[in-house]
Formats: C-alpha cells, sequence, structure tokens
C-alpha cells in the first residue's frame, strides 16, 4: 500500500517537474529501514542531488554530490535522515585520530602496567587463584 502511494506520488511530481541536471535516480528498495511515518526529501523527490554543507570541524564550504549520497544511503546503508558534516580532509583526520586512539587502546590492554594481562579492571573484580573466576567485590 505505501509503496503503491510513493510511486503515485513520485509519478505526479515527475509530470509536473523535470529532473534537474546532475540529479541521481533513488532506489527507495536498497535503502535501510528507518521506521518512520514519513519519507526523507530524497525519496519523495525521487533523485538525490548536489547539497552544499558547512564542514563541522574546518568551516569550509562543500558539496555532498548526489553520486555520493546514492552510495551512503543505498549500499552502506547510512541512516536516511543523515547527511554529511565533515569535509573529506576532516573525516580523513578524524578517522586517523580514531585509529590511533584504538591502537593505543589495545596496546594498553594487551600490556597493563601490573602485569595482568587482559584480566578485569582490580577496582571491579578480583581474580581467585583457584578456578580463575571474577566475582564483585563488597
Amino acid at each position: 500500500m505505501m509503496a503503491t502511494q510513493q510511486r503515485k506520488r513520485h509519478q505526479l511530481r515527475q509530470s509536473m517537474c523535470p529532473t534537474p541536471a546532475g540529479a541521481v535516480p533513488v532506489n527507495s528498495k536498497a535503502l535501510a529501514p528507518y521506521n518512520s511515518y514519513s519519507w526523507p526529501e530524497f525519496v519523495t523527490l525521487g533523485y538525490y542531488v548536489d547539497k552544499p554543507f558547512t564542514c563541522r570541524d574546518c568551516g569550509s564550504e562543500q558539496v555532498w554530490r548526489a553520486s555520493q549520497q546514492k552510495w551512503w544511503y543505498e549500499v552502506a546503508k547510512g541512516f536516511v535522515y543523515s547527511t554529511a558534516v565533515l569535509c573529506r580532509a576532516c573525516r580523513r583526520k578524524e578517522q586517523k585520530r580514531k585509529a590511533e586512539a584504538r591502537k593505543i587502546h589495545m596496546e594498553g590492554l594487551a600490556n597493563p602496567p601490573d602485569g595482568r594481562g587482559s584480566q578485569a579492571h582490580p577496582d571491579v573484580c578480583e581474580l581467585k587463584a583457584d578456578d580463575a573466576t571474577c566475582r564483585r567485590r563488597a
């Protein structure tokens, strides 16, 4: 029922206004489920269009291309109400920062200062010598 209404709405909109140049058609069946009673604007239009945005970190003016939106929503299954907030350079910088933090964290788990390996944190649990189970301290 909902798909039929969506198709009719799309056909009506197509007949009223032509698709702009550079627009990329939407495949609404490829979108991740979004549990909403309304449709995102691009689904209602039936195509993706380039969207300008300002990078949250550096403040540069960028354009989120229609082809990038199609990949994000249909291939990567991104949330349909999300939009681009970081430029490519700031995204790469954030990915490097997270990778380095993850590396440091994993090294800390493998080689803790007390030499206990990856066992539980001493303030939360204590290791019983006889059966290696964890119990909470009272």
